[in-house]
């Protein structure tokens, strides 16, 4: 598939089949995923990969705000972030920012980065005829994930991926929601 095609076709799928993803399917989604952008080279990015029993556990813990349909997804992928990891890496004698100071950063790149990373996933999903939905876990389910998963207190899941065999039978059609390009880009100035 084309990117231009897979860019078109890439929208958010809620219900899903009970067949497994494949594994080729799975590592070759991973595998995108490392591709992205990392400010310094950090790689401070890391993915939880629940499928089977472990998807009971999580939508037990992470699953209250989340559209029931997208618990049929046969695999969730959660994405975190570590402020940590891009922290000690600017530390280092190359970049010198031996003082850790995270006012240095004019926005959080590691929250970024994992978001660059999620948006490969979400279009090597599309490219491999799968789909998928990204949703957020509220505030107060991340101890509760945390703890379940034995996930370190220095990765932030900046959401989670619902991924499977699109099952809809009904696509949503939004283009007439689409804010139109004239409203949102600006050439030169506002």
């Amino acid at each position: 598939m084309e990117l231009q095609e897979v860019i078109q076709r890439r929208r958010m799928v809620r219900l899903f089949t009970p067949e497994p993803v494949s594994k080729a399917s799975l590592d070759r989604i991973l595998a995108n995923a490392v591709r992205g952008p990392s400010a310094g080279f950090s790689q401070g990015q890391a993915f939880l990969v629940l499928t089977g029993a472990d998807l009971a556990r999580f939508w037990a813990v992470a699953g209250e705000a989340v559209d029931p349909t997208a618990q049929t997804a046969p695999l969730v992928i959660v994405p975190m972030s570590s402020k940590r990891v891009y922290l000690d890496r600017y530390a280092l004698p190359d970049k010198g920012w031996t003082d850790r100071d995270e006012a240095r950063w004019p926005v959080p790149f590691w929250h970024i980065d994992t978001g660059m990373a999620t948006l490969l996933i979400l279009l090597t999903v599309v490219d491999e005829g799968l789909g998928a939905v990204y949703f957020g876990i509220i505030p107060e389910a991340v101890g509760p994930f945390r703890a379940a998963f034995g996930v370190p207190d220095d990765h932030e899941p900046i959401g989670a991926i619902a991924i499977g065999h699109d099952a809809e039978t009904e696509k949503r059609d939004l283009r007439a929601r689409r804010r139109p390009l004239d409203e949102i880009v600006h050439h030169g100035q506002w």
